[in-house]
């Protein structure tokens, strides 16, 4: 049996195209997912969605004894977990980050014992070996994306939410923080009345306390007629990103994904930050983000406050391809192959190790 840990709704999209691919080997595969008072519902139609063999835990503690117990050939991660070292000898623990964005942690995560982490492309391998010489590390690429390359995931009906096919659809998929959903327009969707717009937020804008202003705006947009909201059962971002013409985003890996997709990309420079984040505080915010949010400024065109976003979705719909050298460039370091076959090098690799 092979174990996926999913603390977070937003690990099944990356975890699934490595499911389908052990299950068509004809190995057992099981989910352990947290409990979660905010997105439960969305959990759930998840879980049924895609028929999933689940054990419903409630922490990292309830976890790891579920693992001890069972004893499963491999369990995948998505992120650290304070058990790793008492998984040692008792079952191989791998890594496979759920997102390829410039945030610091994607780096930071590998300090965790995990026997092997998966990674994408050669630049981001030669840093982690750099930075953690005694650690395993395998170039296999982004196995998220293998769904829409391999043309198995065929997106949304665009009719079906009222929305218009004839019309370029535009993607918006803000992070949380640092956002420019505070930095947007109140009526921007009226702006863009000449596109559809699919608004799919991160999930902590429309469940977290903290991010109410968030949910209120996204709302708010999403009762203009050329705009959808993503509801909270529909966390995968997969079939939004096949049905989008080009994406609006900012400090997100959504960015990096649609990217290495080859479809143009607009990147918002323009961020509400916390007061504790700027003048003396500007270092908190460098902190936060990698040097790689600088490295790969040249993936995308970039509108540095809202009042220039028209202009540059308008140029990309007009010149999709004005990035592409750019973006063919640098997907490579970024996101590793983009040849719909990464979830099958993660799977060699876990039943040859193992």
């Amino acid at each position: 049996m092979i174990c996926f840990d999913a603390l977070h709704p937003y690990y099944l999209p990356q975890y699934l195209p490595v499911m389908h691919e052990l299950q068509l080997r004809g190995e057992l595969v099981h989910f352990v997912i947290y409990r979660s008072d905010e997105q439960q519902a969305a959990l759930d139609a998840l879980v049924k969605e895609y028929q999933l063999s689940v054990t419903w835990v409630d922490n990292q503690e309830q976890a790891l004894a579920y693992y001890l117990e069972q004893k499963p050939k491999w369990v995948v991660f998505g992120n650290t977990f304070d058990g790793d070292k008492k998984l040692k000898g008792v079952c191989g623990t791998a890594l496979m980050q759920h997102g390829i964005g410039p945030k610091s942690v994607y780096y930071t995560v590998s300090d965790s014992d995990f026997d092997v982490r998966f990674v994408e492309g050669e630049y981001r391998l030669n840093r982690l070996q750099s930075m953690f010489p005694d650690k395993q590390f395998i170039d296999t690429g982004y196995a998220k994306l293998d769904p829409i390359v391999q043309g198995i995931e065929a997106g949304i009906d665009l009719e079906k939410l009222g929305l218009d096919p004839a019309k370029p659809t535009l993607l918006y998929a803000p992070t949380f923080y640092p956002s420019s959903i505070e930095k947007m327009a109140t009526n921007w969707p009226a702006e863009f009345a000449e596109y559809n717009i699919l608004l799919k937020p991160h999930y902590f804008s429309l469940s977290k306390p903290a991010y109410k202003k968030q949910k209120k705006l996204l709302l708010h947009w999403a009762s203009y007629d050329n705009a959808y909201l993503a509801t909270a059962e529909q966390t995968n971002l997969l079939p939004f990103m096949a049905s989008a013409d080009l994406l609006i985003s900012d400090a997100s890996s959504a960015l990096f994904e649609f990217a290495a997709l080859d479809k143009p990309v607009v990147w918002c420079d323009f961020y509400h930050l916390r007061w504790s984040y700027r003048g003396i505080f500007k270092f908190r915010f460098n902190q936060r983000m990698d040097e790689d949010l600088y490295r790969y400024a040249a993936v995308a065109k970039h509108a540095k406050t809202y009042k220039k976003l028209k202009a540059a979705v308008d140029q990309q719909i007009a010149e999709p391809e004005s990035f592409a050298k750019q973006r063919a460039h640098y997907t490579y370091e970024l996101a590793g192959k983009v040849d719909g076959q990464c979830s099958k090098r993660i799977v060699d690799f876990l039943l040859t190790e193992k």
